[in-house]
């Protein structure tokens, strides 16, 4: 009995040494944070100048108009450095309930002080950023809520690359052909449809290896559309030239400051995707489908002992995810830039999967995550406006910051996450 006692009371004893060890070890990253801020931008920073914030649309949108925001460069960074060493400080001795929070907290004040450093007796357009974050996350979400379908079943999906690749070449294809958008994105969505079918297949009836097999499609996708690209897209660019959705502004939303020009004046493809977000947030809690999804894609055997089938809800979860990959794909060139080049989404497709994993296999988590990396990516297309005088980083390093992003987030910066529990395993009845 003793023994037993004693086994219990090292164990508690050594769980507690471990967060406390974690809890210090925030704390000195959020310390380590603050002298980055004094070091590196208030020490190259002088008194008596001002970073400018615009918050209102360059257009002479109707839009209730706000002041925009000027702050003392100098003052301001001393002040978020200050806040941030009290933040590591309390974060040591005492330690946050949520650190996470307080880690999104940091990043962001930290993010927000490189700003007024980079802007230091210039303007820069915050609400353009902003605006254009939201346009360059959607791709990622996308990419994230397939993701989300097909994993929260119990199927990795590796093919989102793949099958937003061959949903963009289709929806410019499509479009260019019937000039219709609309027409491009439903090509899209059947595209989509169908290699999810296909990654189906293989995954669930044949057992393949779900990352192998995610593999072979995205490998497939990007030789048919480069040989399609170079052998009619290019010579004939009427196959290529299918425009854009309009900006189409929601009456009385659009006009709210600052919250309106950045999620309610855009395209059609994104008000899906603000659509998607809250619908598969719904049916994955709040619905019988969902929790069939949640049961098979945690314990499978136990799922199908009540009666559930799991090849179908498998099947039907990862046919929407590659659907949902489509509208992703379809955003690169109808929704986007109205013509389809080679390796157009460039990475977006994994870098949704991260998304995923940092949003914790959820929708808004997905979404939320999404819009971390589309900050980082208009962030560092702004910052190469500004210039080298203003911001003494090569163009070439600043162009790598949503991949550097990727990778810290996959490091697990954040703390670990946890997979459904039969995420990747195939399912044989018996």
């Amino acid at each position: 009995m003793s023994a037993s006692v004693t086994s219990f009371t090292s164990s508690d004893s050594y769980a507690a040494r471990k967060e406390r060890r974690k809890t210090i070890a925030y704390g000195v990253f959020f310390l380590f944070v603050a002298i980055l801020i004094f070091w590196l931008f208030a020490s190259n920073s002088e008194g008596g100048v001002i970073s400018t914030m615009k918050l209102n649309p360059v257009t002479k949108a109707k839009i209730i108009r706000v002041p925009d925001l000027k702050l003392p460069t100098l003052a301001t960074m001393i002040i978020f450095g200050v806040i941030t060493a009290l933040i590591g400080f309390y974060q040591v001795i005492r330690g946050f309930k949520n650190v996470y929070l307080w880690l999104g907290i940091v990043a962001l004040m930290f993010v927000f002080t490189f700003l007024v450093w980079a802007t230091r007796g210039k303007s820069i357009n915050l609400l353009g950023i902003l605006t254009f974050a939201v346009a360059a996350a959607s791709p990622i979400a996308f990419g994230a809520l397939s993701g989300v379908m097909c994993e929260r079943s119990g199927v990795i999906n590796i093919a989102i690359e793949g099958i937003m690749l061959a949903a963009a070449m289709m929806a410019v294809i499509v479009a260019s052909m019937t000039d219709s958008q609309w027409l491009g994105l439903v090509a899209a969505i059947l595209t989509g449809g169908l290699l999810g079918a296909f990654l189906a297949i293989l995954s669930i009836r044949f057992m393949v290896d779900q990352i192998i097999g995610g593999v072979a499609i995205n490998i497939f996708a990007l030789g048919i559309t480069s040989f399609i690209s170079q052998r009619f897209l290019q010579p004939i660019p009427g196959l290529n030239s299918g425009g854009v959705f309009k900006r189409i502004p929601i009456p009385g939303l659009s006009q709210i400051p600052i919250i309106g020009p950045v999620f309610f004046n855009h395209t059609p493809i994104i008000y899906i995707l603000f659509l998607l977000v809250i619908a598969i947030h719904f049916m994955l809690w709040y619905t019988k489908w969902g929790l069939r999804t949640r049961a098979v894609g945690e314990h499978p055997r136990a799922a199908d002992t009540l009666g559930i089938n799991v090849y179908l809800v498998r099947y039907v979860n990862v046919i929407i995810g590659g659907m949902i990959a489509g509208i992703g794909g379809a955003y690169f060139t109808i929704g986007s830039v109205g013509r389809f080049d080679e390796n157009i989404t460039a990475g977006k497709g994994f870098i949704g999967l991260a998304a995923m994993i940092f949003g914790k296999w959820t929708a808004v988590g997905g979404f939320a995550a999404s819009l971390l990396f589309g900050f980082s990516d208009a962030l560092q297309a702004k910052l190469q406006i500004l210039g080298k005088v203003q911001v003494p980083i090569p163009s070439e390093w600043l162009l790598v910051i949503p991949y550097v992003v990727t990778m810290i987030v996959l490091a697990g910066v954040v703390g670990r996450t946890v997979p459904p529990a039969a995420d990747g395993q195939p399912y044989e009845k018996q």
